[in-house]
């Protein structure tokens, strides 16, 4: 396994594009941080989003895991073009011929998945937990350490989509062509929900496009917003209810998961069938 992981640590390391987007994938991650600066005085209007509760505990696990996943198109694009150079520079012909068996060569990948995944969580829970201590009206340990569950959403989440990104990487061998595949996907499930909620109901529709796989990434950790209490004070005023379910739920995740091992399974496949 450390073989494995340390053969793909140099090829990245080794590649200025992808150093470049990992350095600037943290860096992104790290300005969650410049948010709390974000502070408007227009006379007597004083707005300083610190206070409205972003950073409290145990909501700041939500919302920072939430913006967080935004950035991970950066890595995304590292994946792909990882697996991608490897058929333009024909490294993966040289690297079978070395010994590596072709699921070697999937295992050492998914391992990479694995990690900007898991090194990912750590730092969104160490910038979390700083601000978090700054910031947050509540400090008891029981209050700070509650609702955890967003973090493992959050790395079930990166892992998945990383995922999907190394099948269509292995897929289509081209970086470009792959992440346009990426964004086309994209589009057809929002397509398939808006057909679906046509020929039934908005309920329907979003019980079947939960088992699509972008979809069954996006329903793991919901939108935040709704739950300041700003939001929901001003939403009162003007007679809405905005009452949603923000928990992550065990069926969430074995979605994904399953969609996960799906993925490695048919690169794999892919992988074995071709004659490199």
């Amino acid at each position: 396994m450390l073989r494995l992981l340390q053969i793909e640590s140099i090829k990245l390391w080794n590649n200025r594009a992808s150093k470049f987007l990992i350095v600037a994938y943290f860096v992104l991650l790290l300005s969650i941080a410049l948010i709390a600066a974000v502070r408007f005085d227009i006379g007597p209007v004083k707005f300083h989003l610190a206070e409205q509760g972003i950073f409290n505990f145990p909501y700041i696990w939500h919302f920072n895991t939430y913006v967080a996943a935004f950035f991970k198109l950066f890595l995304a694009i590292v994946i792909v073009s990882m697996t991608a150079n490897e058929y333009s520079n024909k490294t993966i012909k040289q690297n079978l011929i070395d010994g590596l068996s072709k699921w070697e060569f999937i295992y050492s990948k998914f391992l990479t998945v694995l990690s900007f995944a898991a090194i990912s969580t750590v730092f969104v829970f160490t910038v979390s937990l700083i601000l978090g201590l700054f910031y947050s009206d509540f400090n008891e340990m029981s209050i700070i350490f509650s609702d955890l569950q967003y973090l493992l959403a959050f790395f079930i989440k990166l892992v998945s989509f990383f995922s999907f990104c190394l099948f269509l990487g292995i897929l289509v061998k081209r970086s470009a062509f792959a992440l346009g595949f990426l964004f086309l996907w994209q589009i057809l499930e929002g397509l398939f929900y808006m057909v679906i909620r046509w020929q039934s109901d908005g309920a329907t529709a979003a019980s079947i496009s939960q088992f699509f796989p972008l979809d069954a990434m996006s329903n793991l950790i919901k939108e935040p917003w709704t739950r300041l209490s700003a939001v929901k004070t001003v939403a009162g005023q003007i007679g809405e209810d905005i009452s949603r379910d923000y928990a992550v739920h065990w069926y969430s995740i074995a979605i994904a998961l399953a969609w996960t091992a799906l993925f490695i399974y048919w690169s794999y496949a892919l992988l074995k069938r071709r004659d490199l």
